[in-house]
């Protein structure tokens, strides 16, 4: 089995944390401490004094946010990671393993059968010229060659098979995994995007919430300004909780995929950059005519479909008579051995020999063994041809499907972008006009609403976007460049 190219989704870094370029370092603190970066910056400049203190503490803060980064991983590391310990692919492995040792099985047939044996023991009893007890050893070997079986061609073909199937099975199991790991970095990336948006919103509501209280204080406003204010701040609480919930989830399903156990490592894996949106151009008939090449399900029910009718011939040829030869030899140390049933001297062993022969064997009246299991074996056959066909034919109207995915994600982010740029001006003048008392408390709502709503709208479809990606690469082939092994590679 050959590994090409992974085929990986564009995934942005991140802004912060730390950023490497040529010959220089540069270190910015990252959007995951906003509260106390801004809170220390405003004591240093009410309080000058505290300069040294506040270096201290920023390079404490550097330091812990340099720390977090590096313990970040990009898609890449997570999907090779996933490739060397996720235990369906080694599962998957020890079952191609297995499989080369089945092959041996089917190959036996052909095979010539070799025993020896060493019959040893104590011989009595009065013949003429004999008396007494007398112990006696002898070597006997048998060699059985088969000449001619009809099932031999298939058996041979059936072991082979045997070994690509375990193969396309890896193959599978790998595709799978990488996709499914993919999809949960992708789920990671959005959802923690998702939180800082609302993150950003809910203290934005809470410097309302400021300006509120002021103003109520100092008699400009009435207090269901304030109350509303309060109230609107508040529910953004349980959506950051469940999205954080939701952020988790997608961690531990990276931890699995990569055999991490939460319990024995102290932090979940952290995914480094940002969902990015890259358009995408299609050629869907070429794109199905490669798929259906080179997609290791589809390869995979192909094999089924070979091992079925293979199975059914090994099966059927117990109504061809199968022909054996065999050659037996004794080896006497000593003469004057008894041979087992003789009645005289002259048919006891004289001296050692060697005897050959060849036989035949033909089914001629079937109990049902053979016809039954030779039915069954079509049947199976049969079904296996049916799922095949079915997977050919679906993966035209899945690739359909997702090209049409992508285009509408596309318009939407297009619009959503516009909306989300339009929404975030519309936030900002209401926001300066509630400071002042011009605009009042329902409008600084609606307008909050509409700007979190089209910003989270925006991340949505570019997180829809990418997964549709993901899934193009998985049903067209594209997660590997799999060898097209044939039966003569698995010699």
């Amino acid at each position: 089995m050959k590994r090409r190219a992974l085929i990986l989704g564009s995934v942005g870094r991140s802004t912060g944390s730390a950023r490497f370029q040529r010959g220089r370092v540069g270190i910015m603190l990252t959007r995951r401490c906003p509260a106390r970066c801004r809170t220390l910056q405003a004591r240093w400049v009410r309080s000058p004094g505290l300069t040294a203190l506040w270096l201290k503490f920023s390079a404490l803060i550097v330091a812990s946010c340099f720390a977090r980064a590096s313990d970040a991983i990009t898609l890449e590391t997570v999907l090779q990671r996933t490739l060397e310990k996720n235990p369906a692919i080694q599962e998957a492995k020890s079952g191609l393993e297995q499989a080369a040792g089945q092959r041996l099985v089917f190959r036996s047939v052909v095979w010539p059968r070799a025993e020896v044996g060493v019959p040893a023991g104590i011989q009595g009893g009065h013949r003429a010229g004999e008396s007494g007890i007398k112990g006696f050893a002898l070597g006997r070997g048998f060699l059985t060659q088969t000449l001619f079986n009809a099932g031999v061609p298939s058996s041979l073909r059936r072991g082979d098979i045997e070994v690509l199937i375990a193969q396309q099975q890896l193959n599978v199991a790998v595709v799978e995994q990488l996709h499914a790991t993919r999809l949960a970095f992708y789920t990671a990336l959005y959802t923690r995007s998702l939180e800082s948006v609302r993150e950003e919103q809910r203290r934005r509501l809470r410097e309302n919430v400021a300006t509120q209280k002021n103003r109520y204080e100092a008699g400009l406003a009435d207090r269901s300004a304030f109350a509303s204010a309060t109230v609107q701040a508040s529910e953004l609480d349980p959506q950051i909780e469940s999205t954080h919930r939701w952020y988790l989830d997608a961690q531990l399903k990276l931890a699995e995929a990569m055999a991490i156990d939460p319990d024995a490592k102290a932090s979940l894996p952290e995914p480094e950059g940002e969902l990015q949106f890259v358009p995408m151009r299609v050629d869907l008939d070429s794109e199905t005519a490669a798929a259906l090449q080179r997609r290791a399900d589809l390869k995979l029910a192909r094999l089924f479909v070979r091992a079925a009718n293979e199975d059914q011939r090994i099966i059927e040829a117990d109504y061809y008579p199968a022909v054996a030869g065999s050659i037996s030899g004794d080896y006497v140390p000593i003469t004057g051995i008894h041979r087992e049933g003789s009645t005289s001297r002259t048919q006891d062993f004289i001296s050692s020999e060697i005897r050959e022969k060849a036989a035949y064997t033909w089914r001629v009246v079937d109990n049902g063994k053979v016809g039954g299991a030779a039915l069954r074996a079509r049947a199976a056959r049969e079904i296996n041809e049916l799922t095949c066909r079915k997977l050919e034919a679906n993966i035209g109207r899945e690739l359909s499907r997702i090209a049409n995915d992508l285009k509408m994600t596309e318009v939407r982010e297009r619009s959503l972008a516009a909306a989300s740029a339009a929404a975030e001006e519309s936030a900002q003048a209401v926001q300066q006009n509630v400071a002042s008392g011009l605009a009042s408390p329902l409008e600084y709502r609606d307008t909050e609403n509409a700007f979190l709503e089209t910003r989270s709208g925006l991340l949505d479809a570019i997180y829809q976007h990418n997964l549709a990606l993901a899934e193009w690469d998985r049903a067209t082939g594209r997660y590997f460049q799999f060898s097209d092994d044939t039966a003569q590679n698995v010699h």
